[in-house]
């Protein structure tokens, strides 16, 4: 194992950590988009005694640790990969990301896709560093928000179809094995047609090969697992899509607790766990944290002016609709527009209404008390 870190400007993964304004940022790929319950304590243990014990969930169902340092990065690699929690090759890390709907259970057809391409994973060509794969076959699609080059979802019909990003319609399979083998084919052709210029399929200007032709629709839209009780667990939702270490451990502490599924909205699937109520994750789908999506702000991110998360805590019960806070232009926590944006400028904030981060805004130089009053002035007026 290397002694020395690889840090890269993007996409941090465990092996290649990205340093930010409170250290390094460590990201770990839960496998099958899955912890078992052993796996969740040592991560929250990993994340105390390496880092700052601040847990976040990304947008693509990743965890990552921050405030990891330099000094503190090989032992936390190997802390990580003795639970096989990373992978010990980092070209593992090459590989496609792999999304799986949440609420996946043993058996079924979203588990035996997964388990079926992991058993091919060798055959899977390294690909640019953001491109990945969402495995969608329960009975209606709900990753179609999630961000993937290529997917496995249910059909209209019933059956399943492998679909690449930017078509709305994908390419009907008749067996479990047909799709996984399509879906490495079109990774193959991605990567051969000029993949690694154009980063991601949706920006892959060149038309499909004639064997993947767009002929099935998917099956109309699911719901994103809303918090509460279920037949094999529950979900909670975590604050802005971050938790500290010590409120994970709790959700996985009761004995009837078995694994710990991630999802891409900030919402994590506790098998085996009662619904209780957690102090510091969310339960009631209301909830203003749910739908105000906030970067981690200053002092975490060195490109950030403006701290994030109190002015997005303090717009809980001021705003209503999608809200963006954002510590700079970049607008890293959400890529479409919102209802109310705002985002950081040379220590304070620029105010976008209904568009996103890299839109004209509305009212330049606004401290965070000025923000607070003109938002509830237009609440007041629409």
């Amino acid at each position: 194992m290397s002694a020395e870190p690889r840090i890269k400007g993007w996409c941090p993964g465990a092996w290649q950590p990205m340093a930010t304004g409170d250290g390094l940022l460590v990201r770990v790929r839960p496998r099958l988009g899955q912890l078992e319950r052993g796996q969740v304590l040592t991560l929250c243990d990993a994340a105390e005694a390496y880092g700052s014990g601040l847990i976040e969930l990304t947008s693509r169902a990743n965890l990552q640790l921050r405030g990891v340092t330099e000094a503190s990065w090989p032992a936390l690699m190997e802390t990580l990969v003795a639970h096989d929690l990373i992978d010990a090759d980092p070209e593992a890390e090459r590989r496609p990301q792999i999304l799986l709907a949440p609420g996946w259970q043993a058996g079924d057809d979203t588990h035996k896709i997964a388990s079926a391409l992991n058993d091919r994973w060798q055959e899977l060509p390294v690909v640019p560093a953001k491109v990945g794969i969402a495995i969608d076959a329960g009975k209606a699609p709900v990753l179609g928000d999630a961000s993937a080059d290529f997917r496995i979802e249910r059909a209209e019909s019933g059956g399943l179809l492998v679909r690449a990003d930017g078509y709305s319609l994908g390419t009907a399979v008749d067996s479990i094995d047909a799709a996984v083998a399509q879906l490495i084919r079109l990774l193959a052709w991605f990567v051969e047609s000029g993949g690694w210029d154009s980063k991601r399929m949706r920006r892959h200007h060149v038309p499909l090969p004639d064997w993947a032709t767009a002929n099935a629709r998917p099956a109309a839209t699911g719901s994103q697992l809303p918090l509460g009780k279920y037949a094999h667990g529950a979900v909670y939702g975590l604050p802005f899509g971050r938790v500290p270490a010590r409120v994970l451990r709790a959700a996985v502490m009761p004995a009837d607790v078995t694994a710990l599924q991630v999802t891409p909205w900030r919402r994590i699937w506790v098998a085996g766990a009662s619904a209780e109520a957690i102090d510091g994750l969310i339960s009631d789908e209301q909830d203003a944290r749910l739908r105000i999506d906030a970067c981690p702000g200053a002092p975490y991110c060195e490109q950030a002016s403006v701290a994030t998360q109190p002015l997005a805590e303090r717009l809980r019960g001021v705003t209503q609709g999608a809200v963006h806070v954002s510590g700079c232009a970049k607008g890293c926590a959400r890529r479409s527009s919102a209802d109310v944006c705002l985002v950081g400028e040379a220590g304070r904030f620029n105010l976008i209404v209904n568009g996103r981060a890299d839109s004209t805004p509305f009212k330049t130089g606004l401290t965070e008390s000025e923000v607070l009053d003109l938002v509830r002035k237009l609440r007041e007026s629409s």
